[in-house]
Parts: structure tokens; C-alpha cells; sequence
């Protein structure tokens, strides 16, 4: 299936589509512990509450720009660090990995009510299950879908004669290439090397902690099912089959136990029922929050992410053996290792870093016939990555906040506070 890239005129098309950021962050007092504070936004459609009450998550609205969505993320920043101050003088941290921890008493779980009461039911099953601690991760889903006319176009060159198979087919294709490269996309935007102890031990509170992982949320003390979820890719019956397979055998609650790299989403609810009717989105599912950012992630590494789709896209389909998907995931967690980090590509074990290199200049090579400045840019920016360890987000952290890490943590989040609140005020 796929597209044809063959056909100059996709080109028209190739390089729309539609943007959507989930992004996960906690509440903290001004002393770097847990807020115990209720979420102050019950209401809102952008504002919600993700697995404690001190968890924020942000959901923008989609857009077919991605500076739009990078500008609705400040706004909601703003907005949130504005009533957060007035109410309750907190911040809001800018890490993936938690502050000072006391226990796990500590971590209020959300508190639904009424005829969502069940959601804090969910919340109680996991906590049980995989501990609360690793429940305070926080991290960045990125939405992504192809342009309407993009898969308009494509279809009617196809010969598939009914369009939601044509696009399942898409994202179906689109998820196994993804799956097999998160680990590029982990090497490159993996942001939290540095925790507290107190995540380990409440007696190592207040000592920081450089682990030995370029992102602990990716790597094997993330959060991960408990094992590697073998998925079927051949058409959405399998894909939701496979699913309903493990929670049949009651490894998941339900589908959204299954934490995975990348997901297919339906639009509106999100059930294997309704997923079944057609895929809407992909999700992907392993970004880190990004300290060095506001808001936790850099337009540039979005805009790379949308390349390495059309690269992806412009690769022959494949058989995604179980073999091929459990080295994937083995992948994905060695990227996001400093230590075990090498990973199987093309055949071979090579060094992460390696791989990534010989990625980005293949990439460099499939656009260089599209004389785009932004493009090269882009590309740029990750293979710098690579070159100059001040540009590397992990490493940079380690050397900004290895020391001290909360309080580091504490005055970055302050500074961040200023400046959205500032620039609010100047806009005025």
C-alpha cells in the first residue's frame, strides 16, 4: 500500500499534516515537593489531570502548523502558571523525572468525582500495580495525522477501493516503521538523565542522582507493561485483535495499559471499539519533557519527527515479525541507555549514536533534491546532536543539573514563571 513516491505530484501534498501535543507535568511548592494542592482546573478542555493530583497535562488543540501548536502550548503554560501562583504560590516543574519525593503516601492520586469516579478507580488499579513512583513520570505524546487532502490524493492512485481501508493501512504501515526507529527519536530528544534519590529511597532525599540513562522514562526503570506486547499489523481487526488478546488473558485492564512506544487512536473515544471503525491518528509516545524549553519541547524537534515520517514512508512495506518487534522495543530502551547503547540495525549490533548518524545522513541525502533551507536546518540541528555535547539534551542536563537537581530544578521552573507571566503582561 503505502504511497508512491515515484509520482512527482505527491509532492504537492507530502509534507501537510496535522499536529496535536499531549504534555504531562507536576505541581510543585516552592521547596521542590509534591503539591498537595487540588487541581484548579476541574473544567477545562485543555487542562486536565493525568495520574495524581499534582499532575497537570496539557492537550492542545490539532493544527496543520506546528508553530501553532508550540504558541497554544505557551498560552496553556501561562495560564496555568498565572493561577497556580496566584492560588497556591507552586510551579510548575520543568522535568520529566519527579522532585523530592517524601513516600508514596505523598502522591495524592487524582481525584475524580460523580459519574468519572471510575477514572479514579483505574488510577487505584495502577498504582497497586506498578507502584506510584513510576507513576509520576511525566512526558510528551505527540498526535500526528496525514493531511486529508494528502490521503485523498494518494488513495485515488491506489486501487484500494474503500478509503478507511486505504488509511488504516497507512497508519498500520506508518506504525511498524515508527516502532522500529523510536530508538533514534529517544537517542535524539532524551532529556532526564538526573533524578533525586528520594525516588529510590526516602533516605537519599536531597542527593541528585546522575542514573544511567540518557531518559529514565524510555529506558528499563521506565514504565513499561510487565511484557513485550507482540501486535498484529496485517489490518485493524488484527491490530485490535492482538490487544484484546492480552486483556482477555488479563496482562491489561484494558487498552489503555498497554504502554507502547506508538499507538493508533480513533477519533472520539478511545476504545478498540471505535478504533475498529477506523484509525484517525498516531501517537507516539517517548518524548521526554525538555528543561531547556518553557514548555517542554522544541518546534525543531517536531519538525524532525514530521521528516523522519515521510522518510519512513518513502521505505518499502515489511513483514513486522515478532522478532523485528521485540528488538524494537530492546532498541528503544538501549537508546535511552548510556550505557548499554547498542542497538540492532541493519542486521548488525552497532553503537546508538552510530545508527543515528548513519540515519540522518541517509535523510539528508532523500531530501537534498527538495532545496529547502528549513529542511536542511532541521536535520542540522539533530546531526549537531550528535557532534557537539553542549547540544545534546542529556548531557547538557547532566552538566546543568547534576548537582543539586532540585534546586537547580526549582529556580529554572521560577525563571520559566517569570518569563510566560512577563511576556503575558507585554502582550496586553
Amino acid at each position: 500500500m503505502g504511497f508512491d513516491f515515484a509520482d512527482k505530484k505527491l509532492f504537492d501534498y507530502i509534507f501537510t499534516g496535522e499536529f496535536g501535543i499531549e504534555k504531562e507535568c507536576l505541581r510543585t511548592d516552592q521547596r521542590g515537593y509534591l503539591s498537595c494542592t487540588p487541581h484548579p482546573f476541574l473544567n477545562h478542555k485543555h487542562i486536565q489531570r493525568d495520574f495524581c493530583e499534582s499532575q497537570v497535562e496539557f492537550i492542545t488543540d490539532v493544527f496543520n502548523d506546528v508553530q501553532k501548536v508550540e504558541s497554544q502550548l505557551y498560552s496553556l503554560h501561562t495560564t496555568v502558571a498565572q493561577k497556580i501562583a496566584d492560588d497556591y504560590n507552586e510551579l510548575i516543574w520543568p522535568f520529566s523525572n519527579p522532585p523530592y519525593v517524601k513516600n508514596e503516601d505523598s502522591i495524592p492520586v487524582a481525584n475524580f468525582v460523580g459519574s468519572m469516579k471510575n477514572k479514579s478507580v483505574y488510577r487505584q488499579y495502577l498504582a497497586e500495580k506498578y507502584g506510584k513512583m513510576k507513576m509520576l513520570y511525566s512526558g510528551i505524546h505527540l498526535n500526528f495525522s496525514f493531511a486529508e487532502p494528502l490521503l485523498n490524493y494518494a488513495f485515488s492512485k491506489s486501487g484500494v477501493k474503500n478509503f478507511t481501508e486505504f488509511k488504516n493501512g497507512i497508519y498500520l504501515e506508518l506504525a511498524k516503521k515508527l516502532i522500529s526507529y523510536t530508538w533514534l527519536i529517544v537517542y535524539l530528544t532524551a532529556a532526564s538523565p538526573v533524578m533525586d534519590g528520594s525516588f529510590f529511597s526516602s533516605e537519599m532525599l536531597g542527593k541528585s542522582k546522575v542514573t544511567d540513562y540518557r531518559s529514565v522514562r524510555c529506558g528499563k526503570l521506565g514504565y513499561w507493561n510487565s511484557f513485550v506486547p507482540i501486535l498484529g499489523f496485517s489490518s485493524i481487526d488484527d491490530y485490535t485483535a492482538s490487544i484484546q488478546s492480552y486483556i482477555d488473558k488479563g496482562l491489561l485492564k484494558s487498552a489503555s495499559e498497554l504502554y507502547y512506544p506508538i499507538r493508533l487512536k480513533p477519533k472520539g473515544e478511545n476504545s478498540l471499539q471505535q478504533l475498529g471503525n477506523g484509525v484517525n491518528h498516531i501517537e507516539l509516545r517517548m518524548l521526554d519533557v525538555n528543561p531547556f524549553s518553557p514548555v517542554g519541547i522544541f518546534a525543531e524537534d517536531i519538525n524532525f519527527i514530521h521528516l523522519l515520517i515521510i522518510y519512513l514512508m518513502s521505505k518499502p512495506d515489511y513483514n513486522f515479525t515478532d522478532d523485528m518487534q521485540c528488538k524494537a522495543i530492546s532498541n528503544e530502551k538501549n537508546a535511552a541507555s548510556f550505557i548499554n547503547d547498542e542497538i540492532y540495525f541493519n542486521g548488525s549490533y552497532v553503537k546508538v549514536g552510530e545508527a543515528a548518524k548513519n540515519v540522518i545522513e541517509d535523510m539528508q541525502s532523500f531530501f537534498k533534491g527538495f532545496d529547502s533551507n528549513s529542511i536542511n536546518c532541521t536535520l542540522k540541528y539533530q546531526l549537531d546532536k550528535l557532534i557537539y555535547p553542549e547540544k545534546n539534551y542529556a548531557q547538557r542536563a547532566i552538566k546543568e543539573f547534576g548537582d543539586n537537581y532540585v534546586q537547580r530544578g526549582i529556580e529554572l521552573a521560577q525563571g520559566y514563571r517569570n518569563k510566560l507571566l512577563g511576556e503575558a503582561k507585554q502582550n496586553v
